[in-house]
């Protein structure tokens, strides 16, 4: 119960709030209380928690990409598969994974935004499944000096430039993942490239979901026979989801 003190100040509880002083103010506040989570709050809280951890079995599978991240890659890559999930016009809510997704949302996740592969790379590209589940990349003509912009900092050491594309068949359900292959596209430092059909073999199972990625790996030339030192770091390293 509240009462006004010798100094004028209302002291004690009220309903829901709580009156108290300090110096000369009467300070008003609400009162703790206890509450009961929803079930569709606790639902929610569960997909973001699942979210977290699909993020993070996909970083890991992309370590060699991942390895140069930015500050934020963590959380930026769990949003992005916490939307694909919330975005699922499948399954309810609690139960449904990245299985029922939308996966438009994770294409061109980037691992570190300081060096984003529309910047660095200048060629397009467009992927094709065909009915048997395999993926071909259509990659358009390049040319080196002019459709792959590096940095400053190692610009004059590049020798070649590698274009990666690594294909990764994920089942979430039953808790793997698995290497299906990596095609290399290898173009001096002023070498030009004709448009092109990279074709990856691997018939995946029907029930993996796969993500192709492209990353761009620069080299400089060492005195060594045929020896080359990989320049790619935290200021050059860039990597693009372009199909799931």
């Amino acid at each position: 119960m509240a009462k006004v003190d010798n100094k004028g100040m209302v002291r004690g509880t009220a309903g829901p709030v709580v009156y108290r002083g300090y110096r000369d103010m009467n300070i008003i506040q609400g009162k703790p209380r206890k509450f009961k989570q929803t079930s569709e709050s606790i639902r929610a809280s569960t997909e973001f928690g699942l979210s977290s951890t699909t993020a993070a079995v996909i970083r890991n599978a992309f370590q060699p990409a991942y390895i140069h991240r930015d500050g934020k890659a963590v959380s930026r890559s769990t949003q992005l598969v916490y939307r694909g999930i919330r975005g699922s016009q499948s399954g309810s809510v609690g139960r449904r994974d990245l299985h029922d997704a939308d996966l438009d949302s994770i294409i061109g996740m980037d691992f570190n935004i300081k060096s984003r592969m529309s910047e660095v790379l200048q060629v397009s590209q467009r992927v094709e499944r065909d009915a048997k589940g395999r993926i071909s990349v259509f990659m358009g003509a390049l040319n080196a000096k002019t459709d792959i912009r590096v940095p400053l900092s190692i610009s004059k050491a590049v020798s070649k430039y590698r274009i990666r594309f690594s294909l990764i068949g994920f089942n979430f359900r039953q808790e793997y993942y698995e290497y299906l292959e990596v095609r290399d596209v290898e173009v001096r430092k002023h070498g030009q490239l004709e448009a092109q059909d990279i074709r990856f073999e691997t018939q995946p199972e029907a029930d993996q979901l796969l993500m192709l990625s492209v990353s761009v790996l620069a080299y400089s030339e060492t005195r060594m026979e045929e020896g080359y030192v990989l320049l790619n770091s935290k200021e050059f390293s860039p990597y693009h989801r372009l199909f799931s």
